[in-house]
């Protein structure tokens, strides 16, 4: 598949701090591609080297085309980036905001006028488009910042932690509107930290400070892994959780109410469980589908104990 990103062995050192390390992968035109990880993994810090706001320290790579180090004012020029602050000025309308992005994206003269109507319209703020962007609530301004990051219809759009602060209805109607953005033929990389979200995307990477711990579809990530994940209820939570921690088998341990998640490598789950908690009444027990979360917790607690 044709790459629209493609970098080899990216990295970002700010004196001795090293934030991003020996980073390559592929993203490819027309997915959904998100870039999972802690806070201060350096999610932030790599895309803003492939939007061409940061030179890289060393590795090379190109996004659209052009190389990320001595054509950065070109890929400006070609893609859209949304930040996790939106990135809107709070004194300026809806409209003003859109008609402003529009300028400084190229847009001129009647095609100018006919996209900030057309983005108005698909985005549904024809109601607010007078009113101040800073009185918004969290959603609409995601919907405000969304449309200006793609009013000059850009081939890649970049998502900096884009649900952020922003409250589960207006998460999900924001996917939806990603995916139609994406199905149109628009490539997106997004960075979050909902690990949720991933399970939208097409592909994933997962970046532990600074390094790349996999790259794949959700379902390859999850099945490399190899976890078996069992939910249980059981006497006594808080010690039967305490308890299954301390066995070194055992890769993660979260309580769901009266429920405990128990995700592990070992190959018999049933066993080990029931062995760990022998004295414990275990009231119900059954194994489920690792998530995208699972691999990830395990994944980082490794690297974290290396």
């Amino acid at each position: 598949m044709e790459s629209i990103i493609h970098t080899e062995h990216l990295s970002r050192r700010f004196g001795a701090l090293v934030a991003v390390e020996d980073v390559s992968l592929d993203v490819h035109r027309g997915e959904v591609f998100g870039v999972l990880g802690p806070n201060g993994a350096g999610k932030s810090t790599t895309i803003r080297m492939l939007c061409g706001i940061l030179a890289p320290s060393g590795g090379r790579g190109t996004v659209v085309g052009f190389d990320i180090e001595r054509e950065a004012e070109k890929i400006k020029l070609h893609i859209g980036y949304m930040t996790q602050r939106f990135s809107l000025y709070d004194d300026l309308s809806v409209f003003e905001n859109l008609w402003f992005f529009a300028g400084i994206y190229g847009l001129k003269g009647k095609r100018r006028k006919a996209r900030v109507a057309e983005v108005i319209e698909r985005a549904g703020l024809g109601d607010r488009k007078k009113q101040l962007a800073g009185t918004l609530s969290g959603g609409w301004k995601q919907r405000v910042a969304l449309a200006s990051a793609t009013i000059h219809e850009p081939p890649l759009l970049f998502l900096d932690e884009p649900t952020a602060g922003v409250d589960p209805v207006s998460r999900r109607e924001f996917w939806d509107q990603i995916h139609r953005i994406a199905s149109a033929g628009t490539t997106i990389l997004l960075t979050t930290h909902y690990m949720d979200e991933a399970e939208r995307c097409h592909r994933l990477a997962f970046i532990f400070r600074g390094r790349l711990l996999d790259v794949g579809t959700p379902s390859e990530i999850v099945t490399r892994r190899a976890l078996t994940v069992a939910e249980l209820e059981v006497d006594r939570t808080t010690d039967a959780a305490d308890v299954l921690r301390g066995k070194s088998d055992v890769d993660a341990v979260s309580h769901y109410g009266h429920t405990l998640r128990v995700a592990t490598r070992a190959g018999d789950a049933s066993a080990l469980i029931r062995s760990a908690l022998d004295g414990y009444a275990i009231h119900d027990y059954r194994e489920v589908r690792p998530s995208v979360e699972d691999a990830f917790v395990s994944m980082v607690r490794d690297e974290a104990a290396a």
